[in-house]
């Protein structure tokens, strides 16, 4: 009997040895930079190309109105049909992309982007260029920006507040650099010459850089945060893993019913602050500067705010982003001239990037990575009825009173009680509906 106890023991410690040789191999045979933060890079590159040349609509607005004798409201309506299209399309670019991979619609959506301003150089009228500009960008971040926000998810469990935000910081690099670079491209070669260079420039290198975006990061070896498969530490899937068990969820109708409400004041002064200045006397080479604020602003909070998500809490930490967008609409009421102008929009560029960065990566925490494409897809569907209102009615509410003050107050009503649906919802043991 003991030499059977030993032979046991001695079984035991060599299927032990060669666990943790398996391990070790495991570990040295990883690369030492993990995919994932080429994922990040990829789809970094694909929201700086697609919402970098949508943002620069602003420094396009004084050409439209004045070449085809337009109004603001009309013509604002260009960006507003283009932002329903490209958050609405979530809904349907979610699904495929959780069937048929990120990569395949992202390089799509560049494309179509770039064939949008390409074409929107040739409009001979305004609503040619909603056809064209409104169709092909939409379309084209429509298809490209859901199905990289959750390959970018299902790459990270512990850092991925952090990966959430650098993946869209480059919305607000985008922010920073693309419409400065739009309103010299106009003083240069015109408006039209502008929308065609931006239009190549999108094709080539948003649909290079989208080649990078994968789903899954055992098809690389590798587990999340850059762990070995086998030691891969990330949790259970929550309670509501299915899409239907999720949508029904009191929490996924909260995250609905803020970003809705939250989506109608962010998108006004990416159209309406350039002009707001101008009306202001600030001249118009000051004005867009103010964008590239935005963008400085945004960029900050993406790049540090989703980093500091992952101690605080992501949940509370969303909340936080969305009070701070209201109280920056405060400091925009009350600015008249460039600098206080600037604070807002640094302020304002901040919680924007910090709340972008966070809704997906709070969508995973509650209901893990399974169908987390169509989930992030219906939140962005409820973000585009407010991408349509907001710009557009901030718009046709100045052509009657000449005046952004109803829209700047009810944006900021609008993100208080967001933000009560927000903690509400963020809530622990909240029980289905």
């Amino acid at each position: 009997m003991g030499w059977r106890s030993k032979s046991h023991e001695l079984h035991a410690c060599h299927a032990g040895m060669m666990g943790k040789m398996v391990a070790d191999r495991s570990l040295q045979s990883s690369p030492r930079i993990f995919y994932g933060w080429f994922v990040v890079a990829g789809a970094f590159a694909v929201t700086f190309v697609g919402f970098g040349s949508a943002y620069t609509f602003s420094a396009f607005i004084a050409s439209l109105q004045r070449d085809f004798a337009a109004s603001r409201g009309s013509v604002s309506l260009v960006f507003s049909v283009a932002g329903f299209l490209y958050f609405a399309l979530g809904l349907a670019s979610g699904p495929l992309a959780d069937r048929f991979g990120a990569r395949l619609l992202a390089v799509a959506g560049m494309i179509l982007t770039g064939l949008g301003l390409a074409v929107a150089s040739l409009a001979r009228s305004l609503p040619e260029v909603y056809a064209a500009y409104g169709l092909g960008v939409g379309l084209g971040i429509g298809f490209s920006y859901v199905p990289i926000l959750g390959a970018v998810q299902r790459w990270f469990v512990r850092r991925r507040g952090l990966a959430s935000g650098l993946a869209v910081s480059g919305i607000g690099v985008g922010t920073l650099v693309m419409p400065p670079a739009a309103a010299l491209l106009i003083d240069a070669i015109g408006w039209r010459g502008a929308y065609l260079v931006l239009g190549i420039f999108a094709a080539i290198v948003g649909g290079g850089m989208a080649l990078l975006v994968e789903d899954d990061p055992r098809r690389r070896g590798t587990g999340t945060d850059g762990d070995p498969p086998l030691l891969d530490a990330q949790p259970p899937h929550p309670a509501a893993t299915g899409v239907r068990d999720a949508l029904r969820s009191r929490r996924f109708i909260g995250l609905c019913a803020a970003s809705l409400l939250g989506s109608f004041g962010v998108f006004v002064p990416f159209v309406h602050l350039v002009p707001y200045a101008i009306d202001h006397g600030i001249p118009q080479s000051s004005a867009v500067l103010l964008m590239a604020a935005i963008g400085i602003g945004s960029t900050s909070g993406r790049f540090f705010l989703g980093g500091l998500a992952d101690r605080l809490g992501r949940a509370l930490s969303l909340v936080m982003m969305v009070v701070g967008m209201a109280l920056a609409f405060l400091v925009w009421a009350m600015s008249a001239s460039f600098w206080p102008l600037a604070a807002f929009a640094f302020a304002f560029g901040l919680f924007y990037g910090g709340w972008v960065a966070l809704v997906p990566a709070v969508v995973a925490d509650y209901f893990g990575a399974r169908n987390l494409g169509t989930l992030i897809g219906v939140i962005s569907m409820c973000i585009a009825f407010g991408t349509l209102i907001g710009p557009s009615a901030a718009g046709f509410a100045f052509d009657l009173n000449h005046s952004y003050m109803l829209p700047i107050v009810a944006s900021i009503v609008a993100y208080v009680i967001a933000a009560v649906i927000l903690a509400r919802a963020s809530r622990p043991h909240v029980p289905a509906l």
